[in-house]
């Protein structure tokens, strides 16, 4: 078997691995917009690669996503793995996998932010240090449905990880009606639903002003995040709110709600936290997004990447949380050691935009039908 770069005719193979593992699979639309990232484009890079059989299909594979950076007025760039999927007959192609991202050229970084307890004590052994430093084993989340949570974890206990099959038969548990029909936000005053993401807008402004602060910062520009909020799977657009301070956004947050699997409860996942120094942005906008879980059908909040800093302005609210992770989820590899060491990466610079696993749009006909057999059993 061989390592090669995924083409736009593996979009099927993809996919069967995905299944496989009861990760979501992606539309053909949903496949041509993540080899569209225009950062991907600029330098030409692979899509990912695959190890493939005898008839070139694909056995096992590890997805490439180049993030463009932004530092003093120059545009560098990043690569970020994503979808590790190697199947147990295929044990050891991780490592081929991995030494090929590796090896691209271009990049002053190659890193995941998302790692989990299996593949952690990998990147090690090819070179990849636990990143950032202080912070990489942890995870914040903010309990909003303690009952929910609580069945969660007694699923994961009885059942573990559940299969492709079982899960075909389990369908998703722990559901409600706002995961579809979510109630109004309930926005603080100075606090916004940001629409516009024009390059004329305040949204564009306040990256301008952001992108000035002398700092390594993944691009946030309104190109870029137009394109990330234009994934054709998600079946809600992610909820981006900002903070206005004196006619003016000084930061900004990016959230959407997820089901980490289909024994999971719904989750409100925190992907960007950002902030012009010397605001309060930050604090009140995670408590906006906690105020309002409960709303959009989520039973715990949670931010999945954190630094120092984002810690510190976080202020109470990071004392407050529960502390999950427990393994070193953040691994990185950089070519520019004093580029890197301004960065401060939140959950957007990693993969979990695209990788989280949305509530599926089928689930409600599902959680429909389970509430009549059980209004009908409980007439009987």
């Amino acid at each position: 078997m061989i390592v090669r770069t995924i083409r736009a005719d593996d979009y099927p193979g993809l996919n069967r691995l995905h299944a496989s593992v009861g990760w979501p699979q992606r539309s053909p639309d949903g496949w041509r917009w993540l080899a569209d990232n225009p950062a991907r484009r600029e330098i030409g890079a692979p899509e990912g690669w695959v190890l493939v059989d005898a008839a070139d299909r694909p056995c096992a594979m590890l997805g490439n996503l180049i993030q463009r950076f932004v530092l003093d007025g120059r545009s560098l760039y990043g690569a970020t793995g994503f979808s590790i999927i190697v199947p147990p007959q295929h044990k050891g192609a991780s490592r081929p996998l991995i030494q090929a991202f590796l090896d691209q050229p271009g990049v002053f970084a190659h890193y995941t932010l998302n790692a989990n307890a299996r593949s952690a004590s990998l990147y090690g052994r090819l070179g990849l240090r636990p990143w950032p430093e202080q912070t990489h084993a942890l995870k914040l989340s903010w309990t909003i449905d303690p009952l929910a949570c609580l069945h969660g974890r007694l699923l994961r206990r009885a059942y573990g990880r559940v299969s492709a099959e079982a899960a075909e038969t389990m369908g998703e548990r722990l559901m409600n009606r706002r995961l579809w029909r979510p109630g109004p936000l309930r926005l603080p005053h100075g606090v916004v639903d940001i629409r516009d993401v024009s390059d004329s807008s305040p949204y564009g402004r306040f990256w301008g002003t952001l992108s000035e602060q002398g700092a390594l910062i993944a691009d946030r520009g309104a190109e870029m995040m137009r394109w990330r909020l234009a994934d054709p799977d998600l079946p809600r657009r992610p909820l981006l709110l900002g903070r206005v301070e004196d006619g003016r956004l000084t930061g900004t947050a990016l959230a959407m709600t997820a089901k980490t699997s289909i024994i999971d409860p719904p989750s409100l996942e925190i992907i960007d936290l950002q902030g012009l120094p010397g605001f309060d942005a930050i604090p009140l906008l995670a408590r906006t997004l906690i105020r309002n879980a409960r709303g959009l059908g989520a039973a715990k909040v949670r931010l999945q990447a954190l630094t120092p800093d984002l810690l510190s302005r976080l202020g109470d609210l990071a004392r407050s949380a529960r502390r999950e992770g427990g393994w070193g989820h953040g691994h990185a590899a950089f070519s520019d050691e004093a580029v890197a060491a301004s960065w401060s990466p939140t959950p957007l610079d990693g993969d979990y935009l695209m990788c989280n696993r949305p509530v599926p749009p089928a689930a409600e006909r599902q959680w429909a039908r389970r509430r009549a057999q059980a209004s009908r059993a409980s007439k009987a």
